[in-house]
């Protein structure tokens, strides 16, 4: 028998999970499955997003984050940018709940 767990923002094991991103502006929170990118969840919820690459190597995309551990899946953030700001073309989280700075 399994215990549930309270939610928190505890990092997965794995930043392959299903995850949420929630706007700052506006609260709105979406939910990103395995399949899908941030920036797809985003569009396919009418939110405007800059890209060129789609692959994590431009830049064009990076947003700010402000809570949250992301899964940097880019080339392009040096690591003290990772501290503030993720590729959200091809990032993953390993928290339950990313806020972005949108």
């Amino acid at each position: 028998m399994s215990e549930s767990k309270p939610e928190s923002n505890a990092e997965h094991e794995s930043g392959d999970d299903t995850f949420r991103v929630q706007l700052a502006s506006n609260g709105a929170i979406f939910v990103v499955s395995p399949d899908q990118s941030i920036v797809e969840v985003l569009r396919e919820n009418g939110v405007e997003i800059d890209t060129s690459c789609e692959a994590g190597v431009c830049g064009t995309c990076t947003t700010r984050y402000l809570d949250g551990s992301p899964e940097h899946n880019d080339f392009v953030l040096s690591s003290k940018e990772q501290e503030e700001w993720v590729a959200i073309c091809c990032a993953r989280s390993k928290t339950p709940l990313l806020i972005l700075d949108l």
